[in-house]
């Protein structure tokens, strides 16, 4: 397959050492060979594939010096495209990259589109789809946890365990069709049947344990949405400030300093937190706190997990009662924090409360509790389970929806073998779920859903 040498900056925009432009096409040794003048002379087309070269980029018409570079020549289908790939690395100004990137598109290259890199990988039949969507996940990737899912996700751990369960249903499919072209064969139709059985519920039980890790897989992959809720004054901002180890929001004694919603990602114990530092919930006449109270009220009902927080020198509130009830059916953990004060609250009735939720000490002005907390919330979602590099989880909501499609096709597959339902009309739900599984790795996808699912990459990758 033959296409168009395309051209992008594969770094971060910003001052730095280096800056990497990459060609990748039929094309990309001889745009590369027109602007290069390597110290020995010798041409990029000649050069040994993956070497790499210092030089000169040269302005073909006016002969004058444009940058300092090292060029590196990758020989498909040896290189992530399959194609032939250069990369161009320049000193890394805002400036140098972008006049290198000019050169490159005024002589022949075109500017790469979002995430084109990649989706030539996959056409090209270097990954598949679940690969290619494992390579931006493990650009976003905000723990180590996270960075070790998208990496066996790259290596194709999802992959294969997919293959593999089609395989199974192929082998299904074939017994079907011997099934209905030689139905004179009493034994043939019989043990169809029983190996049909066998390997459906194989299968579904297979579909069952992926979609086990697809709450924890993709929590690792987009974070928890953790919201600090209290009455104001009660130490939320201190909270966020303690997790994310940085003053971030501004902490003082008069309530309502927190006007609206503040957003900062924080890495606890290997799980992504996306934490929302709320304004107190309380009744106001401060039209601005007011704005704020309400935005803390919505953040409430899309929240992952609520933080609720309580002060240790002060009883209990009927706004903090109210709380109690507005989070109720949540996954919270209670804070009761300022413990460095004279106790005034009743322990029973938070407890009473709390019921089941777990309920942590903390003197944030102290940094006392902190571990105790930052344990609890991962306990909470990763308790008893695998680590990460022992067994592959599922994390990508699109991946997620076909699995659970699958499973209800097998076990619709299931019942109608049970009920007796004739072999042909069981074989529709299993080719359905043989055809699920497919469109996860690429096998069978819409070219419009490839053109979105591309789309959301980065320029350059």
């Amino acid at each position: 397959m033959e296409y168009d040498t395309i051209a992008a900056i594969s770094t971060p925009m910003g001052e730095g050492a280096i800056a990497i432009v990459r060609l990748s096409g039929d094309d990309a040794f001889e745009i590369a060979d027109k602007l290069f003048r390597s110290i020995g002379g010798k041409k990029l087309t000649e050069a040994a594939t993956h070497t790499i070269h210092y030089g000169h980029l040269i302005e073909p018409k006016s002969k004058q010096v444009v940058e300092e570079v090292m060029v590196s020549v990758m020989k498909g289908p040896k290189t992530f495209t399959k194609e032939d790939v250069v990369e161009i690395n320049c000193h890394g100004g805002i400036v140098s990259v972008n006049r290198v990137l000019q050169l490159v598109l005024t002589n022949g290259a075109r500017l790469a589109e979002p995430g084109e890199f990649t989706k030539r990988a996959f056409l090209n039949g270097r990954i598949d789809l679940s690969q290619a969507e494992a390579v931006m996940d493990l650009i976003r990737a905000k723990t180590d946890r996270a960075m070790n899912v998208a990496l066996g996700q790259m290596e194709g751990r999802l992959s294969k365990l997919i293959q593999r369960l089609r395989q199974e249903i192929l082998e299904i499919l074939a017994h079907v069709e011997v099934n209905i072209d030689y139905p004179e064969y009493d034994d043939v139709e019989e043990m169809t049947h029983k190996m049909l059985s066998e390997k459906a519920h194989f299968v579904r039980e297979e579909i069952k344990k992926l979609l086990q890790t697809s709450e924890q897989g993709k929590i690792l992959r987009e974070g928890l949405s953790t919201a600090i809720v209290g009455r104001p004054n009660v130490g939320k901002s201190s909270l966020l400030n303690s997790l994310v180890h940085e003053n971030k929001a501004i902490v003082t004694d008069i309530p309502g300093t927190t006007r609206d919603v503040i957003e900062e990602y924080v890495n606890v114990r290997g799980v992504p937190l996306r934490l929302l530092d709320t304004a107190g919930i309380r009744e106001t006449e401060d039209i601005v706190e007011r704005i704020g109270v309400e935005r803390s009220r919505q953040v409430l009902q899309e929240a992952d997990l609520i933080l609720l927080v309580l002060n240790y020198a002060e009883q209990l509130s009927a706004e903090d009662e109210k709380l109690f009830e507005v989070v109720k059916g949540m996954d919270v953990i209670v804070i009761v924090n300022k413990t460095d004060l004279e106790q005034k609250i009743e322990f029973d009735k938070v407890y009473a409360l709390a019921k089941e939720h777990k309920v942590v000490t903390t003197s944030l002005l102290e940094d006392r509790g902190v571990n105790e907390l930052e344990e609890a919330i991962a306990s909470l979602f990763f308790a008893g389970s695998i680590e990460a590099g022992d067994m592959t989880y599922v994390s990508n909501s699109r991946h997620i929806g076909l699995l659970s499609q699958s499973l209800q096709s097998i076990e619709e597959a299931i019942e109608g073998v049970e009920m007796g339902t004739p072999i042909d009309i069981v074989q529709i739900d299993l080719t359905r779920t043989w055809e699920l599984l497919g469109e996860i790795i690429g096998e069978s996808v819409h070219e419009s859903l490839i053109d979105q699912l591309f789309s959301q990459f980065c320029l350059g990758k």
